[in-house]
């Protein structure tokens, strides 16, 4: 998805002079981290059948997927990242498998190699449209200002033939219907369909018409499906915030029905900073986030597919603040001929954990990329792309072994410096260390590490009369700290935690102590690239000439919270739990469930305490230590409709544990697929009707849990 520059304006515009008016969200509060404590990267896999959204917790924007037979693919936008569109393959949903890229490089001119002053920053390859159709697979997607682009393959692995269509299709959706038709669906409000010509390369002649009128209730980002003999289009409107609707029709021209398929699934997350207008800057005008403002974090834009079990499942991107855009997974449920995000009785909204699609296979958990790097391969790990388009006789991996040589190219800045090698940020939270030797740097070379976003940040070095200055920039203040040191060996870090959107930066001489250079720095999500933050290795020449070079020995990234389960569910073990809204502690009162304060008796003594029983697939039963009963939802779990019961339902009494990755969690319904509820200083009874929870989580639905020696 990436609307029009002037519509995406307009909205932002709005939406920053609103939030400029509000309260700001304090961020300075940030957890330390303490690298090395973590080696795993985010997977989204648990181990116990289940798993947690994200399934990438970095940037994988406007996915599209495919099923062919047993197996999945998936692709999605890599904008001016080079290589660009990644295939991936699962077998189960979950765990992904990096398989090739089917774009090594586009170069069509000097801005998409950073030259003569221009650049090509979110002006590369997006909105993918992914299909299988009788052996081949293609891969339709736009470049801006030059046309719709063409990839095919006999294999998913490669090689790719690229082609180049003689129009642009704005987030276009292809289908190959049985009935020996080629459509294609594009555009934004006022939707577009026509048919292909045989060899694909353009529109037949007369059959382009709009199918859906402006106005109607169509967004963006189209998934074109036939499923039952009807015609089925998803997409999603980002104005006033992001929500996915699906279009129905009999005929492929229409007319079409449009409903409400995903809708305000945040999973618990706020809009952060963000930076609509990238024209004007730096300084630019950031826009500070607001409580419990969701804007485009909802989830949105996405598809749908049937597995081979009959089961339906969904998926879309969240505009996850400064780390990008995520890829999430949700259960669909067909309620009237309508597909829905989510479970009967909480329809649109998605669950943060859930068991996992029963495709009839099952992997190990992992992840698609490995993300350190120790440059002892003959070839960049496909973790790695480049910013832009590289030259490529100016970095080797063999130069030196093991080492990663980066040749100094002129650049007037870290913007226009070219051969920079990133990757994607991943978050919750994490850790990126190199390690650099410089003593081949020469006069007016930088080298180092930096974060690529607008505005960006860096740490680098450079030679100087009494050996080497290391200088800390962020561009958002034209702010620079330096520090001088005497060893050509030198490691810099950049310390990320996404939740708080604050980066700082650190170097080190020995491996080992690390010092802060600079201030923080504040990450944002920016509309220049819709991309998100990315870690980057440098070296440019400030001076107008070619330099020496920086040999780079390592680069190694540590999560400190790289598994959707954060703790251990605690089986077997008796717990308290308090409400995150009030600090209310939940107690067994006349066979009720109810949450009472702190200092009432009865959140002193057994009333307040609960056994974990383990149900399996992380779920659980809750058994009262005050009458050895278990929480019950009863009817349609409204308030008082928790209660206490002599014997465990299968449904009414299990709840899915949903780790929420703060140290919190929500407690989901088997039997009525809605959370647990205690409405904040009400003096109440507890519900099972919350559809969800707010981005403060202080709305009732979430709770921290503590052991009970």
């Amino acid at each position: 998805m990436l609307p029009s520059a002037k519509s995406m304006f307009k909205t932002f515009l709005l939406v920053s002079l609103f939030l400029a008016t509000q309260p700001v969200l304090a961020q300075t509060a940030r957890k330390k981290t303490s690298p090395g404590t973590a080696t795993s990267t985010w997977t989204a896999d648990n181990g116990n059948g289940t798993f947690t959204n994200p399934i990438f917790y970095d940037e994988f924007s406007d996915p599209d997927m495919i099923r062919v037979g047993d197996d999945y693919y998936l692709t999605g936008t890599t904008m001016h990242a080079m290589p660009g569109l990644p295939v991936l393959h699962s077998k189960d949903l979950v765990n992904w498998e990096f398989l090739s890229y089917a774009a090594d490089k586009l170069d069509f001119g000097p801005e998409f190699r950073l030259e003569g002053g221009k650049d090509f920053y979110g002006q590369g390859i997006w909105a993918p449209s992914f299909r299988y159709h009788k052996g081949k697979f293609y891969i339709f997607t736009n470049v801006n200002r030059y046309n719709t682009h063409l990839y095919t393959a006999t294999n998913p692995r490669g090689p790719w033939t690229h082609t180049k269509m003689n129009k642009a299709f704005h987030d276009l959706s292809v289908l190959f219907d049985d009935n020996g038709k080629t459509y294609v669906v594009w555009g934004y409000d006022e939707l577009r369909l026509a048919e292909l010509n045989d060899e694909l390369t353009d529109i037949k002649p007369g059959t382009e018409k709009v199918i859906v009128p402006k106005g109607s209730g169509a967004g963006e980002g189209c998934h074109f499906y036939k499923i039952n003999g009807k015609y089925y289009i998803t997409n999603t409107n980002y104005d006033p915030l992001c929500y996915q609707v699906c279009l129905r029709s009999d005929r492929p021209e229409g007319p079409y029905e449009i409903n409400v398929m995903s809708a305000e699934e945040s999973l618990g997350i706020g809009t952060g900073w963000r930076l609509p207008d990238t024209r004007k800057g730096p300084p630019y005008n950031l826009v500070a986030p607001v409580e419990n403002y969701v804007g485009c974090i909802p989830m949105h834009q996405g598809g749908i597919v049937q597995i081979q079990s009959g089961e339906w499942w969904g998926w879309s991107m969240m505009d996850h603040n400064s780390v990008g855009r995520i890829l999430c997974l949700s259960p669909v449920t067909w309620e009237n001929d309508w597909p829905y995000f989510g479970l009967p009785g909480n329809l649109t909204r998605t669950p943060r954990t859930w068991v996992k699609p029963n495709t009839g296979f099952s992997s190990a958990p992992a992840a698609p990329y490995r993300r350190s790097d120790d440059f002892s391969a003959t070839k960049l790990q496909p973790v790695w792309q480049w910013n832009p388009v590289p030259v490529d006789n100016k970095w080797s991996l063999t130069s030196r072994k093991g080492y990663l040589r980066l040749n100094s190219l002129p650049a007037k800045d870290f913007w226009f410096a070219r051969n920079s090698l990133t990757q994607r940020c991943v978050g919750p939270e994490s850790v990126v260390t190199t390690e650099v030797d410089v003593k081949g740097l020469k006069e007016g070379d930088l080298a180092g590490l930096a974060l690529l976003n607008l505005p960006y940040a860096w740490i680098g070095i450079s030679k100087n009369g009494k050996g080497y200055e290391i200088t800390q920039f962020d561009q958002q203040n034209n702010r620079t700290a330096k520090a001088t040191v005497g060893s050509s060996k030198i490691w810099l870090r950049a310390d990320c935690n996404f939740d708080t959107e604050i980066a700082t930066f650190s170097y080190s001489t020995d491996g080992k102590n690390f010092s802060q250079l600079g201030q923080e720095y504040i990450m944002v999500f920016q509309l220049r690239t819709f991309q998100g933050v990315r870690s980057a290795l440098f070296n440019y020449n400030t001076t107008g000439v070619e330099g020496g070079y920086a040999d780079f020995n390592s680069f190694q990234v540590d999560e400190p919270r790289s598994k959707g389960l954060t703790k251990p569910i605690p089986y077997g073990k008796t717990i308290t739990l308090s409400s995150l809204a009030d600090s209310a502690i939940l107690v067994n009162w006349k066979g009720f469930v109810r949450p009472v304060d702190v200092n009432s008796p009865f959140a002193k003594g057994n009333a307040a305490h609960f056994k974990v029983i383990d149900k399996g697939k992380g779920r659980i039963a809750l058994q009262s230590l005050a009458d050895g009963k278990y929480v019950t939802v009863q009817g349609l779990g409204g308030m008082a409709e928790v209660r206490t019961e002599s014997e465990a339902d299968a449904k009414a009494s299990v709840f899915q544990w949903q780790d929420m990755l703060r140290g919190d969690l929500m407690l989901m319904s088997l039997k009525t697929h809605r959370y647990l509820f205690a409405d904040p200083n009400a003096k109440s009874l507890t519900s099972a009707d919350a559809p969800g929870t707010r981005p403060d989580r202080k709305d009732g639905a979430c709770f921290s849990w503590q052991l009970v020696n």
